[in-house]
């Protein structure tokens, strides 16, 4: 683990919330997503991240919108436009489908990138894709549990896998290609006490969900807790999400939580997630059109990156 802060990007356009969303991206598509995944690469940006819903029920379609791009066919057309900035699912619903289709998805992705692939990993919230699919939305947490040892099976070396568990059950059944990676990080995102104690348990990272700065101290030490009480003595990596950052002094309203000013006032502020215990930050920029987004990447990268 590198000294500094290393920092990802949650892509926009792939996914369009009315909670983050920005008024440009409604009119975006691919030719923008390539542009700000190469931003990213050129600008030293660890990861590029896409989310994972299949369908939005009506009730919630104002409020999420229906726009949500697949995470594995999203990494892999940007996998093709890029070379080294890693391809995060952040994060894949697992439990909506069965392991050995989402290691045959995750793993070609891996082979055809070079090995750049997070699994990031979540139990999923909207109980109408569970009901359509098939998949128990009362017991996804279990169901999740399960899926991440099925999948370290199943995104391992042996091109027959074996997993034997309440719910999922498979040996003699071969997968090629195989990850390009000998092993493929898989990263556990949530907030809840449920999802900590899974992070701490079965994961390679952590992916806190809208934990404010006051609170995280208090998650990682009982992530780390949880971690040497059970024995688990590989490093893990822990993440944050930064508030809405705006490099420089900002002629409109960027809004009261943004982190707006000179680039070395915001590195200031980005540290004490590390002096926290946080490796990796995940950032977002306020900004009214892709050249404003990737400009201001731009500048995070050159001006206030190498503070961190």
């Amino acid at each position: 683990m590198s000294a500094g802060l290393v920092y990802g990007i949650q892509l926009p356009v792939q996914s369009q919330s009315t909670i983050y969303a920005e008024g440009w991206e409604a009119g975006a598509g691919p030719g923008d997503l390539v542009e700000i995944a190469r931003t990213a690469e050129r600008a030293g940006f660890d990861y590029v991240a896409s989310c994972d819903h299949v369908a939005i029920p009506r009730r919630l379609a104002d409020a999420m919108s229906t726009v949500w791009y697949d995470p594995v066919a999203t990494l892999a057309f940007l996998a093709g436009v890029t070379e080294r900035v890693r391809l995060l699912s952040h994060v894949a619903v697992v439990g909506l489908r069965h392991p050995l289709l989402t290691a045959k998805q995750y793993a070609t992705l891996d082979h055809l990138s070079a090995g750049r692939l997070i699994l990031g990993v979540g139990a999923g919230h909207v109980r109408e894709e569970f009901d359509v699919l098939g998949a128990d939305f009362e017991r996804r947490g279990a169901v999740l549990d399960e899926s991440i040892d099925a999948l370290r099976a199943a995104l391992g070396p042996q091109e027959f896998p074996e997993h034997h568990g309440k719910v999922y059950d498979f040996e003699g059944l071969g997968q090629r290609p195989r990850p390009a990676q000998e092993k493929v990080p898989v990263w556990v995102g949530g907030s809840s006490p449920a999802a900590v104690r899974r992070a701490a348990l079965k994961g390679d990272g952590w992916l806190p969900q809208g934990d404010p700065r006051d609170r995280l101290p208090q998650q990682i030490t009982r992530l780390a807790r949880l971690r040497a009480e059970a024995g688990v003595e590989e490093p893990i990596t822990v993440g944050a999400i930064t508030e809405p950052l705006y490099v420089g002094a900002p002629d409109w309203d960027v809004g009261r939580r943004t982190l707006a000013g000179p680039p070395d006032r915001l590195a200031e502020s980005l540290r004490a997630y590390r002096a926290m215990g946080v490796h990796q930050i995940q950032v977002r920029f306020r900004c009214r059109s892709r050249s404003e987004l990737t400009d201001q990447m731009a500048a995070f990268g050159a001006d206030v990156a190498p503070h961190l």
